[in-house]
C-alpha cells in the first residue's frame, strides 16, 4: 500500500471515528430543526464532522505554527466534542481551546514529553486539584512527520474513555497527515526553485556575454540601438532573475522572449527570421515561470548556433476552447527522436536537454501527465514543440493573482 493510500485511510478512519465519538454529544447538546432533518442521525453527524475537518484542513496545511495551531485547534475540539484541546510542538504549547487553560496550560509540556519520546499515545489522570473542573482526564496523541514526532494532540474529558483515546489518535493521525502535505508543498516548492535556478545558470554566462558583445559593438556604430538593446537586456534579465512566484502571465512571458530574440537579433543579423503571432484572448492566461522561455533559446540554439545557415522562429499562441496552444518551430538542424526520448526520459547530459527537460517535468507537476510537452523533430527536420496550457487552473490562478496582489 502506497502512502497516499495510507494517508486516504487514516483521514477516513479519523473522520468516521470521530463522527461516531461526536454523535451523542451532537444529538444531546442540539436537536436539529424538524424542517431541516436530512437523513439519519448518524448521517447528519458524518456530515458535521466530514465538514469541520475540511475547515481544519487549510491552516494544517501551512505547518505547525502558533497561528495554523490558534487556527484548526477549535475545529479539532469540535471534532473530537472534547471539553478542551491543545496543540504542541516539541517544546511548547502553541495552542489551547475549551476550559481549564488558566490552570491546565503550564502542566501539559511535563505530560506530553513521554509521548515525544515513545510516539506513542496515552491517557492519563490530570491530577487537577479543583474539584469543580471538568478536566480530569487527557488523551496525548503524537503529531508526526518525516523527521519524526513533530508535537502532540492533548485531548481533555472528565471521565477515563477508551473511545476518546481511539478517536484522539485516529485525528492526531489525520493531523499528521496534513503536516506531512504541508511539507510536501515546501518540498515541491523548493524543487520548482532549485529547477528555476538550474535555467537561469544554464542561460546565464554564454546568453549575458554574447549579448553584452553584440550591445557593445553598437555604442560606435549605432549609439541609439546599443540604448534600445542595454535595456532590452535589462528588462529580459530583470524578468528572468526575479526572486518572487512560481508561475507568470503568459504576455509576460511573451514579453520576455521578445526582448530575447531582439538581442539574438543584434548578434545573428539577417541570420534569424522571426515570425510570431498572438491572439489577445490568450494573453492573460497563467503558467509556469520560465516555462516558454526555455523552448525559445533552444530554437535558436539548434537554428543558429548549431548551423552556419539561416534559420526562421515561429511562435504561435492560439485560442482552443478552455485551452491556449501555444507552438515553437524551427527549421534548423533539428535532433535524432532517440536522443529526445532520452532527453524527457532524464537520461541525457547533454546541456540543451536541461531546458526541455525542466520544462516538460513541471508541465507535469503542475497540469498533469496530459499536459507534457509535444515534440515533432527529426534529423535535419527542425523542431515543433507545442505547449496546451489550461486557461484556468486554481492553483496556478490563484498564485499569481496573490503575486499581482489582487
Amino acid at each position: 500500500m502506497n502512502a497516499m493510500a495510507v494517508a486516504v485511510l487514516s483521514a477516513t478512519g479519523a473522520v468516521l471515528l470521530a463522527a461516531g465519538f461526536a454523535l451523542g454529544r451532537l444529538t444531546a447538546r442540539r436537536a436539529p430543526r424538524p424542517d431541516l432533518e436530512l437523513g439519519t442521525p448518524v448521517e447528519r453527524a458524518t456530515f458535521h464532522t466530514l465538514h469541520t475537518a475540511s475547515l481544519a484542513a487549510p491552516p494544517l496545511r501551512a505547518g505547525l505554527t502558533e497561528d495554523t495551531a490558534r487556527k484548526a485547534a477549535r475545529r479539532l475540539r469540535s471534532l473530537l466534542g472534547t471539553e478542551a484541546l491543545c496543540l504542541t510542538d516539541r517544546e511548547t504549547v502553541l495552542a489551547w481551546d475549551g476550559l481549564g487553560g488558566d490552570h491546565h496550560e503550564e502542566r501539559v509540556m511535563r505530560r506530553v514529553a513521554g509521548v515525544l519520546d515513545s510516539g506513542r499515545s496515552q491517557s492519563i489522570r490530570t491530577g487537577c486539584d479543583d474539584v469543580d473542573c471538568p478536566l480530569q482526564w487527557a488523551v496525548i496523541a503524537p503529531l508526526t512527520g518525516e523527521d519524526g514526532v513533530l508535537g502532540a494532540l492533548v485531548a481533555y474529558g472528565s471521565t477515563e474513555s477508551a473511545v476518546l483515546v481511539r478517536a484522539a489518535t485516529e485525528v492526531a493521525r489525520w493531523v499528521s497527515v496534513q503536516l506531512e502535505l504541508a511539507e510536501l508543498d515546501r518540498s515541491r516548492t523548493r524543487l520548482i526553485e532549485a529547477e528555476i535556478r538550474a535555467l537561469r545558470a544554464q542561460i546565464s554566462p554564454h546568453f549575458i556575454f554574447n549579448s553584452l558583445a553584440a550591445i557593445a559593438s553598437f555604442v560606435r556604430t549605432d549609439p541609439e540601438r546599443a540604448r534600445e538593446l542595454l535595456l532590452e537586456f535589462a528588462d529580459f534579465t530583470r524578468y528572468s532573475f526575479r526572486r518572487h512566484g512560481d508561475f507568470t502571465h503568459l504576455a509576460d512571458e511573451l514579453r520576455s522572449i521578445e526582448q530575447y530574440l531582439a538581442l539574438a537579433g543584434a548578434r545573428f543579423g539577417d541570420r534569424l527570421t522571426v515570425t510570431l503571432q498572438v491572439a489577445p484572448e490568450v494573453l492573460p492566461v497563467s503558467l509556469p515561470f520560465l516555462c516558454l522561455q526555455p523552448l525559445v533559446e533552444n530554437a535558436v540554439k539548434h537554428g543558429l548556433e548549431d548551423s552556419r545557415g539561416e534559420c526562421r522562429v515561429s511562435i504561435s499562441a492560439q485560442d482552443a476552447g478552455s485551452e491556449a496552444v501555444v507552438t515553437i518551430e524551427d527549421d534548423g538542424v533539428g535532433m535524432d527522436p532517440a536522443e529526445l526520448r532520452r532527453i524527457l526520459a532524464g537520461e541525457s547530459t547533454r546541456p540543451t536537454g536541461i531546458g526541455l527537460c525542466n520544462v516538460d517535468e513541471r508541465l507535469r507537476q503542475v497540469y498533469g501527465d496530459d499536459y507534457g510537452l509535444v515534440i515533432e523533430t527529426g534529423i535535419g527536420a527542425g523542431m515543433k514543440i507545442t505547449v496546451r496550457l489550461p486557461k484556468y487552473r486554481a492553483g496556478v490562478h490563484n498564485s499569481v493573482a496573490r503575486q499581482h496582489g489582487f
